[in-house]
């Protein structure tokens, strides 16, 4: 009422219920729209009107302070987080007080644990912090820039898309680690005790079908909040209903474009074959009315061929047809429970496939008409596959750039084949065994010494440390990779890799690229596995209850 009302009366003044923004040339918002930290949607946004004066150097002041609270704040957040994740540090804290890192609680109830000596070290580097940069206004330190070139960069546009990310995760980090505090405050855990909420609502469905990992029972509007078991149940009913039909509906859009459709007439009498109904919501004026009564007939069949009634199979969902359940409880379970989350996620895209197709005239779109996409530079190059196509998520080619495109390309062409390297360095001992001999005549060092993986760091010689870096070296110096050279592109003249003939070389290289991806995905996670196990594979004896363990035994 409040909203129409000022429409009305903005609509009245100015011809407009939404202004010109164009013709607030004077307001003092205006000094500042194009800071960093304005982003979409919200824009530029200050309720409290603290830049109402238009002074810069107050916003400039407030800008500083809200950096500084940021960066401590995400410090803050990470520390309550990574030693729930990764553990605390071995060894003391202070040996003298005969006190252990992981003596020391998480979160506030550290506070009076940590030795004065501790306590002064924080605060010593706090204050180097301040004293070690001159901030005053208008020097980079004032504006966050202390000089390291990690969190920031040389290049302007770069350093201001990762300052704009730094100011966006601090905000997050503000509110998350006063979250975090009031939670610890209350219950003394930032995480709360979830076996503490005895007496909340949401415990007599946290074992229903549908609650899934890692959100566990979801219910952000509360419609579970008063413990009503009848209504849990009724709305369960309609959630399986509404997503049998959305994964019939979703199917239905897709199914013709993969399969065709069927051959012959949809009408006989009307001369009307399946072919001439177009899919989606064109169809809806094709049907004939018999086609429609069919589809309604079906419905009332579906609806009171069973007894649906409160307690029934059928209100669960099981209409006995064995196909889609099971008559062993515990496969009908999972079978069900699968159903309820394609349930959910058909009820999402067939609203989006109805709205795509109610804009555009297909639930596709259609690509040939994004013309102007910076996408388009892209969609042809190595390393576009099926069935994603060209995958950006992050936008790193939103602006279009043939360079940086290939600036990055010629980087991952790299680090794919280092990681295809170290994949198969990890996996070839294990399978092979290692070469004979010796790695190190002098240090008496046979290769069979070695241990695979991290723990090989610390027993290769220098100088065969050296002899990988030179081998390094020689391939980064050995050809001109300058833009546009065939090195640039990942051809170093190995024709075994790539071939004399464009279109294998293509299928090669694309193969490549796909495999130096699995490969980077691969090596992250035996670095991890070896780092938290001392192996990248783990040690089977310690998986007792591995379902593995049956079929392996048989």
């Amino acid at each position: 009422m409040m909203a129409i009302i000022g429409m009305f009366f903005q609509d009245g003044l100015t011809g407009s219920a939404w202004g010109d923004w164009a013709n607030y040339t004077a307001s003092p918002l205006r000094a500042f729209e194009n800071e960093l930290g304005v982003q979409a949607p919200v824009g530029f946004w200050d309720p409290a009107g603290f830049t109402a004066d238009g002074s810069t150097e107050n916003f400039a002041r407030r800008r500083q302070t809200e950096l500084k609270h940021g960066r401590i704040s995400m410090l803050a957040t990470m520390g309550y987080i990574t030693p729930e994740i990764t553990g605390k540090f071995p060894g003391y804290l202070s040996p003298s007080a005969g006190l252990k890192f992981a003596d020391v609680p998480n979160g506030l109830a550290a506070i009076s644990k940590v030795p004065a000596a501790g306590w002064g070290q924080i605060l010593a580097y706090m204050a180097f912090c301040e004293v070690s940069q001159d901030q005053s206004a208008g020097t980079p330190a004032a504006a966050g820039d202390f000089g390291f070139k990690v969190l920031t960069a040389s290049d302007p546009e770069a350093k201001k898309t990762k300052l704009a990310a730094e100011l966006a995760n601090g905000r997050l980090a503000m509110m998350a680690i006063i979250g975090m505090f009031f939670q610890d405050g209350l219950t003394g855990s930032a995480w709360g005790d979830w076996a503490n909420y005895t007496a909340s609502p949401l415990r007599a469905f946290e074992n229903e079908l549908g609650v899934q990992a890692p959100v566990g029972f979801w219910d952000p509007a509360g419609f579970t909040a008063d413990g009503s078991t009848e209504n849990f149940a009724r709305r369960r009913q309609t959630e399986l209903k509404h997503g049998r039909i959305s994964m019939l509906a979703t199917m239905g859009y897709i199914t013709p474009e993969i399969t065709g459709k069927f051959p012959g007439y949809l009408s006989p009498s009307a001369g009307l074959k399946f072919a001439d109904v177009p899919n989606g919501l064109a169809a809806i004026s094709k049907v004939p009315a018999a086609g429609w009564g069919q589809i309604l007939a079906y419905m009332a069949f579906c609806e009171v061929s069973q007894d649906q009634s409160a307690g029934t199979p059928a209100a669960a969902g099981d209409f006995g047809f064995k196909v889609l359940t099971a008559s062993d409880p515990e496969a009908k379970k999972t079978k069900l429970a699968a159903e309820l989350a394609n349930g959910r996620l058909a009820m999402m895209a067939i609203i989006g496939m109805f709205f795509q197709d109610g804009l555009t005239g297909s639930a596709w779109g259609d690509w040939a008409n994004y013309t102007a996409s910076p996408l388009r530079a892209f969609e042809n190059e190595l390393g576009v596959q099926a069935p994603v196509g060209f995958w950006d998520p992050a936008g790193f080619t939103a602006d279009g750039s043939t360079e940086n495109f290939a600036r990055r390309r010629q980087t991952e062409l790299k680090h794919g084949r280092i990681s295809m390297l170290a994949t198969m360095g990890y996996i070839t001992p294990e399978i092979t065994g290692k070469i004979p001999g010796y790695l190190s005549p002098s240090a008496g060092l046979k290769f069979a010494d070695v241990p695979n993986g991290l723990a090989a760091i610390s027993k290769v010689p220098a100088a065969g440390w050296g002899q990988i870096l030179a081998y390094m070296a020689f391939c980064e110096v050995s050809q001109d990779q300058s833009a546009g050279t065939p090195a640039a592109a990942g051809d170093f003249g190995f024709k075994v890799l790539t071939a004399a003939d464009p279109e294998a070389k293509k299928t090669k290289l694309a193969a490549e690229l796909a495999n130096g991806r699995l490969a980077m995905m691969a090596i992250i996670g035996m670095f991890f596995q070896d780092g938290l196990t001392g192996s990248a594979w783990g040690d089977w004896a310690n998986y007792t209850a591995s379902p593995l363990r049956a079929a392996r035994e048989m």
